[in-house]
């Protein structure tokens, strides 16, 4: 079976992630069929960025995403425009719509998140 799920990339203390479509037995690291997006969770907002057209055709062939997936399409508003991709609206005006909400959150993916000031 076809899990959506992260891998973890990036240094020690500063990770990020892919979201990839790898077989459930794999490793969390290992071996994997193709990425789909990236997320960043240290950039405030969090940095995401999906291939949408290859998330729905995964979902649609029966791939099952890991809970933290979930969170992060639900985030990116991805799990709406799905259920409308599901009832028939055009792909083109989904993914348009999807480009424009990630240009609209991912603002500047370079900003780091504050650090707390000491008084």
């Amino acid at each position: 079976m076809v899990r959506l799920r992260l891998r973890r990339v990036g240094a020690k203390a500063q990770p990020t992630y892919r979201i990839v479509a790898a077989d459930k037995e794999s490793p969390r690291d290992g071996r994997f069929i193709e990425i789909l997006g990236s997320y960043n969770p240290r950039t405030d907002p969090a940095t995401i960025s999906l291939k949408e057209d290859r998330v729905y055709d995964w979902l649609s062939k029966g791939a099952q995403p890991s809970e933290s997936v979930m969170k992060v399409f639900r985030s990116a508003g991805l799990l709406e425009r799905y259920e409308r991709f599901k009832k028939g609206e055009a792909l083109e005006t989904l993914l348009a719509e999807a480009e424009a909400a990630e240009k609209a959150r991912n603002i500047n993916p370079k900003t780091e998140r504050a650090a707390p000031t000491k008084k």
